[in-house]
């Protein structure tokens, strides 16, 4: 019963974005564009901090007007820095810490924009990336460890920044391709040509970029710095082909498959791998 009323809700909704194009194109594409850029889920309140996040440094770095949380758990000169994904936080990487913590590193995790207890209600790849730069001049990272949209955003923040400091990147079922999740989303609500051809022009409008060119794939190809890229057969919310796509073109990473995990990615042989990773010589 519930997907049968979110499967009239989505298309109700789309249906009424189709309508209005017609009308008013530009409220049409705003409201599309609103609908696939806020998180419906993924905020945090300082009054209830997961118990993982609650023994930890609190520090509110500011970019642009906005601010966004980090939380550091204290330990030697070796920084890792963790972005989580889309409709999450800093609490996700609760199963991971445990393993980075018996190396003794430094760990900062990051809320990503309108997530968690950092500002604003949108979300997009590239603000988060700027938030990545700040939290990288601040932290001094040697290693990034990315999941989903945070792993897609950790990725095109090498590329645009090309932080020659930054030793090693993760990436835990990430995206690569941008037009592939309009493409999901525009299916997902049943939008038509005119909306598709909208979204496009607004995110050249907004980014400065055509949607087929923000990819990982193509990104990939500017990135000198080792890798892991780890993606699951099963799974259902990012193609596993994504993940491919990436390693196509990034020379120095590592290819990872595994199956079972899904889109979460927790698991105890992947993370010693990570770790054997992260501190080989």
């Amino acid at each position: 019963m519930q997907k049968l009323k979110y499967f009239l809700l989505t298309k109700s909704i789309g249906l009424y974005i189709n309508l209005l194009s017609y009308v008013n194109p530009k409220k049409a594409t705003l409201l599309a564009y609103k609908l696939f850029s806020n998180p419906r889920d993924g905020r945090l309140s300082k009054e209830n901090l997961p118990e993982i996040l609650k023994d930890t440094q609190h520090q509110t770095l500011q970019f642009e007007g906005q601010e966004f949380q980090t939380y550091i758990w204290n330990g030697n000169n070796h920084v890792i820095l963790l972005i989580h994904g889309w409709e999450s936080n800093a609490s996700r990487w609760e199963k991971m810490l445990p393993y980075l913590q018996k190396s003794g590193s430094t760990i900062v995790a990051i809320d990503a924009p309108a997530h968690g207890l950092s500002s604003g209600l949108e979300f997009d790849v590239p603000t988060y990336a700027a938030f990545i730069d700040v939290a990288v001049a601040k932290f001094q990272p040697h290693a990034i460890i990315g999941h989903s949209l945070g792993g897609a955003a950790s990725v095109y923040y090498q590329y645009k920044y090309q932080n020659s400091k930054l030793k090693k990147m993760i990436l835990l079922g990430a995206p690569s391709d941008l037009r592939v999740l309009i493409t999901n989303y525009v299916a997902l609500l049943s939008l038509n040509s005119k909306m598709e051809t909208l979204l496009d022009d607004h995110f050249l409008e907004k980014f400065q970029f055509r949607l087929d060119k923000f990819s990982g794939q193509l990104f990939g190809e500017k990135l000198n710095l080792k890798g892991i890229i780890a993606h699951d057969l099963d799974d259902t919310v990012v193609a596993f082909g994504e993940g491919k796509k990436i390693a196509s073109t990034w020379k120095n990473a590592t290819f990872i498959e595994t199956k079972g995990l899904g889109h979460s990615m927790h698991d105890d042989v992947l993370y010693s791998q990570v770790m054997q990773f992260l501190f080989e010589n």
